[in-house]
C-alpha cells in the first residue's frame, strides 16, 4: 500500500513539474530585450521592439519598407558549437492569446546575388527561447523559397517549396487558441499549409516583422496588406 501511494506521489510531482517548465516556457522573460516604441501601419499598432526595429522601417500608404541590420539573424542553433545570432531586428504587436487570430501579409524580400538566408518574415514571439518565423528565404543555390524555423529552446529550420517566379508572396499564421497553422500563397485565393503546431505561447504573445541577412549587408524587404482579425481558419488543413 506505502509502495503505490509513493508510486502515486511520484507522479503527481513529475506531472506538477511538467507543467510548470511548460508554463514557464510559454510566460514571457521578464528579461526580455523587447523596448516601447510607437508605429502604426494601417490597422496595425506596433509597440514593441527588438534590436533597435524601429530606426529600420519606414511606412509609405500602408507599405512597409524594412530594412535588415547587416550579418543579422535570428537563429538558436541546435548544434551548441554553431554560433546562435539573436540580432535581427524585429517589430511586434501584442495580442491575447486566449483569442482567435489571423495575422497576414503580402511579402517582398531582399534577394541579391551574396544574400543567403537574406529574408522578409512574419513573426511569432513570446521569448528569445520560444517563437517561430515564417520567412520568403533565400537559401543556399539561390532559390528563392518559404522556409518556417520554429523555436522551442533551439531552433529547427524547414525548407519548403521553391517559388524563384514571384515577386511577391502572401503569407498568413492563424490561431483559433489550441492550434496554430502558417500558410503561404501565390495568388492570395489558394493556400497551402506549411506548418501546424499546438499553441503554446501562454495568455499573451506577440506578432511581428522582421528583414534579415545573414550572410550579407543588406536585405530591404516589403510588407504590404498587413492585416490582423479576431477570426481563424476553419479548416487548417486547406487554410480556408
Amino acid at each position: 500500500m506505502k509502495k503505490c501511494i509513493f508510486m502515486v506521489m511520484a507522479a503527481m510531482m513529475m506531472a506538477a513539474c511538467a507543467n510548470k517548465r511548460a508554463d514557464e516556457m510559454a510566460k514571457v522573460s521578464e528579461s526580455s530585450r523587447m523596448t516601447e516604441c510607437n508605429i502604426s501601419v494601417g490597422d496595425l499598432h506596433f509597440t514593441k521592439s527588438l534590436n533597435g526595429a524601429e530606426q529600420q522601417v519606414s511606412d509609405s500608404a500602408g507599405i512597409v519598407t524594412f530594412r535588415a541590420k547587416p550579418h543579422a539573424d535570428y537563429f538558436r542553433n541546435p548544434n551548441e558549437r554553431e554560433v546562435s545570432k539573436n540580432d535581427a531586428a524585429v517589430l511586434l504587436t501584442e495580442i491575447d492569446n486566449k483569442k482567435p487570430f489571423t495575422y497576414s501579409a503580402k511579402v517582398k524580400s531582399g534577394f541579391t546575388p551574396e544574400g543567403t538566408y537574406n529574408a522578409a518574415v512574419l513573426f511569432v514571439y513570446a521569448n528569445d527561447t520560444l517563437w517561430q518565423k515564417l520567412c520568403f528565404e533565400q537559401d543556399e543555390r539561390g532559390n528563392h523559397r518559404v522556409v518556417t524555423v520554429r523555436t522551442v529552446g533551439t531552433s529547427d529550420d524547414n525548407n519548403h517549396e521553391v517559388s524563384n517566379e514571384t515577386e511577391y508572396i502572401h503569407f498568413k499564421i492563424s490561431s483559433d487558441t489550441q492550434t496554430i497553422g502558417s500558410y503561404y500563397s501565390l495568388d492570395g485565393q489558394t493556400w497551402q499549409m506549411v506548418r501546424l503546431y499546438k499553441n503554446n505561447y501562454g495568455d499573451k504573445v506577440y506578432l511581428g516583422i522582421s528583414s534579415q541577412a545573414p550572410q550579407s549587408d543588406e536585405c530591404i524587404s516589403t510588407f504590404k496588406d498587413l492585416r490582423l482579425t479576431t477570426d481563424h481558419v476553419t479548416n487548417f488543413r486547406m487554410g480556408e
